[in-house]
């Protein structure tokens, strides 16, 4: 909301050229809580500098990056879960505010 304060008001959306500069300057805006947050990344694997040190932990280190070969896996499939579910929830938005915009200029 307080983006739209920025804009100087919605009267000013009128000025705005067509109800598709409008439609997507407020899709824009409504998507400020992104949910890819749900998403987490998984931590890079660590490999020491040190040869000898890698030798140590030669055990541990393997098992940090088959555990991250599988953590990004899933990873990318949350990712695109959330990019689909953005989509259509962008569409709904879309044709929810073509709606408005049809309700109001009647």
């Amino acid at each position: 909301m307080q983006l739209f304060k920025k804009l100087r008001g919605l009267p000013n959306l009128r000025r705005w050229g067509s109800r598709t500069s409008r439609s997507i300057l407020l899709l824009v805006l409504s998507t400020g809580n992104a949910s890819a947050e749900s998403c987490p990344a998984p931590v890079r694997p660590f490999v020491p500098n040190d040869a000898q040190a890698a030798r140590d932990y030669a055990d541990f280190i393997k098992r940090d990056f088959e555990l991250y070969i599988r953590d990004i896996q899933s990873y990318f499939r949350c990712l695109e879960e959330e990019r689909a579910r953005a989509f259509g929830e962008a569409r709904e938005v879309s044709e929810e505010y073509g709606r408005f915009l049809q309700t109001i200029d009647q």
